[in-house]
């Protein structure tokens, strides 16, 4: 559980209702259906009109990383990689084979299978960073839906205003009828502005942050498998992983 994200979107809100409180006004007048249903329910069409339902639904779901990131245990896949290079030491690439199915991450057990089938190391290389590549690329494409909303609560805000605005004009003969369409325009401004820069921004540049450490993580295998390849001793390995993930943390 990634604490400091409950933190972050509690403290805002808190922030925000405070000082709403401290300057006399009413928290309740912040609560508008209609604002909500203008600001939020535009911005879901817009994101889903602008990506493919695999891209909506991936990112969708990888809102959850926010508060429960995946689990990236570099230091076992370092232990793992020297394990796997003192044995292609000892007996050589084939006894490797036994280790392929134990392993849960498909794109390492396809880099392991090509490296117990005896692929040169440049051809590894080459193939895996296809891989890692199209996986970078999907990812962002499905987390980009969070920086793209970002983008678009703003506007739906101003939009909301300018319909509640509508209503005013539309009532001005009748003053009880102005005080709500006041209030759905200003509360649409904030509700935009405010989801934007409190939710959806900040989860996008957190959620590249994490596709950024399984990329790297990936990197880490493909280092590491291609140095086994070209019988590299473990120790050297394991120096290089190390400086590698030095470099990436």
């Amino acid at each position: 559980m990634d604490k400091i994200s409950i933190i972050a979107i509690i403290g805002g809100l808190t922030a925000i209702l405070a000082g709403q409180a401290l300057e006399g006004g009413h928290i309740g007048s912040l609560v508008q259906l209609t604002a909500f249903m203008i600001v939020i329910g535009g911005t879901i069409s817009a994101v889903m009109l602008q990506s493919t339902p695999r891209q909506f639904v991936t990112g969708v779901k990888m809102a959850k990383w926010v508060f429960v990131p995946p689990q990236l245990d570099q230091e076992k896949v370092i232990r793992d990689i020297i394990n796997w290079s003192q044995t292609a030491r000892r007996s050589g690439l084939l006894a490797l084979e036994n280790n392929i199915g134990a392993q849960k991450d498909p794109f390492t057990r396809k880099a392991l299978q090509m490296l117990v089938d005896g692929t040169e190391p440049a051809t590894l290389r080459s193939v895996m960073e296809v891989e890692i590549s199209m996986f970078e690329h999907a990812r962002k494409q499905a987390a980009r839906i969070w920086e793209s909303a970002g983008g678009y609560a703003p506007t739906m805000g101003i939009l909301g205003a300018v319909l509640g605005l509508i209503h005013v004009m539309e009532n001005l003969a009748d003053p009880t009828k102005l005080g709500a369409g006041i209030a759905v325009a200003f509360v649409a401004t904030v509700y935009g502005v405010g989801s934007a820069n409190l939710l959806f921004l900040p989860m996008a540049s957190k959620l590249k942050h994490l596709i950024a450490s399984e990329v790297a993580l990936k990197e880490l295998v493909v280092e590491g498998l291609v140095a086994i390849a070209n019988g590299e001793n473990p120790r050297i390995i394991e120096s290089r992983l190390r400086g590698f993930l030095a470099m990436h943390g």
